[in-house]
């Protein structure tokens, strides 16, 4: 089993932002001395004894059935990322067998043709630890305030960029929207691969340097997006309100190429088209504010 501190984390982090009355549970009036259900009142729910359940919170239980699993999810009314995090905690078999291959520095050939086949659309790959690997001349364009700050061999990664770079703000005109996303997609990259170096070694860093970062990773607060919208403020073309979709690479675990568009007709395509214009074939972002730079990091 994992460490049961992450495990117990996680489930009183979901216990303590439910009241009994939103689980269907009667309160009687007493006084409560802790926010959120009690263990026995999840135990309840979820069908199973108080003493397992208190097993389960504290990394002790073994392995865990699906359906108690699927209880729990229910008692403490678990979205589909919030239940594959739990599963993933509380995988008893983390030997070294099992780990997953660590994601590469960059992307294969084939991939980058891929991304430069898309000339109307940005698209970018990331790992989970949301560095940028590799994008086609229109997502390097639009992420353009990302790599302005990078020495000559610092890979991108939009975590650093969302808490430590000054210019964050004006680049996510929803900037707590866009942060709580940020950390949620760590935190959930953290349970899938907990023996990930690099990752542990991201967490500490913004943890040290950020205390908004600090205090959002405390929350436990996880998401898995594969679809939305992005809304950010490009210093060349202004606002941007566009749909991604994210499509794993099965033959790189852990990379993900993200796809954006714009709802034809937009203001939003328009100024797609106009940053378009100003990105050279070869990748170069002819505007001062896109600055050049490679499309596939070191």
């Amino acid at each position: 089993m994992p460490d049961g501190t992450e495990i117990g984390e996680f489930l009183r982090s979901r216990r303590d932002r439910l009241q009994p009355d939103e689980a269907g549970l009667p309160t009687y009036g007493d006084r409560r001395r802790v926010p959120g259900l009690r263990r026995e009142e999840v135990a309840l729910l979820a069908g199973v004894s108080v003493e397992y359940y208190t097993r389960i919170e504290r990394g002790r239980a073994g392995s865990v059935s699906d359906d108690v699993i699927d209880g729990i999810a229910r008692s403490l009314q678990l979205d589909d990322a919030e239940r594959g995090h739990l599963v993933d905690l509380l995988r008893t078999d983390r030997s070294r067998a099992t780990r997953r291959r660590p994601s590469q520095p960059g992307v294969r050939p084939e991939v980058q043709r891929v991304l430069d086949a898309m000339t109307d659309a940005p698209a970018v790959v990331r790992n989970g630890r949301l560095d940028l690997l590799a994008t086609n001349p229109l997502g390097r364009a639009l992420y353009a305030p990302v790599y302005e700050d990078l020495g000559p061999d610092e890979t991108p990664n939009l975590a650093r960029f969302q808490f430590l770079s000054s210019r964050s703000e004006a680049f996510y005109p929803q900037w707590d929207r866009a942060a709580h996303d940020c950390v949620a997609l760590l935190r959930a990259e953290a349970g899938r691969d907990p023996y990930d170096r690099a990752l542990s070694d991201l967490v500490g860093e913004l943890s040290t340097r950020s205390e908004e970062f600090r205090v959002r990773w405390a929350r436990h607060n996880v998401s898995d997006h594969r679809t939305g919208r992005k809304v950010a403020h490009h210093p060349v073309v202004g606002d941007l309100t566009l749909s991604y979709e994210g499509l794993d690479l099965p033959g790189d675990p852990g990379q993900t190429m993200l796809v954006y568009t714009a709802e034809p007709g937009s203001p939003s395509a328009e100024a797609l088209r106009i940053l378009a214009s100003w990105v050279s074939p070869a990748g170069a972002a002819t505007s001062p504010d896109a600055t050049a730079g490679p499309r596939s990091s070191p």
